[in-house]
């Protein structure tokens, strides 16, 4: 199965993490080959990954993304297995550190929680076999490439809970409910797994279940609660911070 990647940033991320096959690099005629483009030439040349000037229209008609004069075209996203993500977590000289999404349905959500996942060094994402967004080229997008840096699998959430939990990984799950725990009571900076919902329902019954425990982000507003995507990268960023910003660039 193959692709089209657009967008300077999601070609150039997709070039260098250099986990997908690349079959052919188009540019719009006339565009001049500065800054990342220049960067995905030649990391382009160094693949040996054809390139070829196109009118901009068959760009156009590549994708509803705006390609930003640059398109790529590759093989499918390559997920990875369950055991490798958490046997690769394990192997770490630092605690596991691992993002589980339950039927994240918009693209532009798991976009964001990647890019936020890949910014504080997440270990692993695992993803629900069924009715979630997987990694599609808008979700490569929406996540400046970030994804393409990250070890995703696929799996039964359920199952894939209890098998982390008998490696002695917590799974916290994020939600509202009178029984979550506040943010001071909870423990982030040892090994844990951090549970996002879906952004209409939240975490599933079952899923929710499973969790070791709930957590809930302080608020002080009039709004009740922030969306999946926010929600999640606040909650990642806090459990970065006490593991006191490990392994900052």
């Amino acid at each position: 199965m193959r692709e089209w990647i657009v967008g300077r940033q999601p070609v150039y991320e997709t070039l260098r993490a250099a986990r997908r096959q690349g079959f052919s690099l188009w540019l719009a005629e006339g565009i001049k080959p500065k800054g990342r483009l220049a960067e995905s030439l030649r990391l382009a040349s160094q693949r040996r990954i054809p390139v070829r000037k196109v009118e901009r229209r068959r760009l156009d008609a590549l994708s509803p993304i705006a390609h930003q004069g640059i398109a790529l075209e590759a093989s499918a996203y390559p997920y990875v297995p369950l055991p490798d993500v958490v046997e690769g977590a394990l192997s770490r000289d630092e605690p596991p550190f691992l993002l589980l999404l339950d039927a994240v349905q918009d693209p532009q959500n798991l976009g964001t929680l990647l890019r936020t996942a890949e910014a504080v060094g997440i270990h692993g994402v695992l993803l629900p076999l069924r009715r979630a967004a997987g990694i599609t080229p808008a979700v490569v997008t929406a996540s400046s490439g970030a994804s393409e840096h990250l070890w995703v699998a696929r799996a039964n959430l359920a199952q894939a809970i209890q098998t982390l939990q008998e490696r002695d990984i917590w799974v916290i799950g994020l939600d509202e409910g009178a029984d979550s725990r506040a943010l001071g009571e909870v423990r982030l900076d040892g090994a844990i797994a951090l549970v996002v919902g879906n952004e209409g329902q939240g975490l599933r019954p079952l899923v929710r279940k499973n969790c070791d425990l709930l957590l809930r982000l302080p608020m002080r507003g009039a709004i009740a609660s922030l969306n999946a995507a926010t929600a999640g990268s606040v909650a990642l960023y806090f459990a970065w911070q006490a593991r006191n910003f490990s392994r900052t660039r």
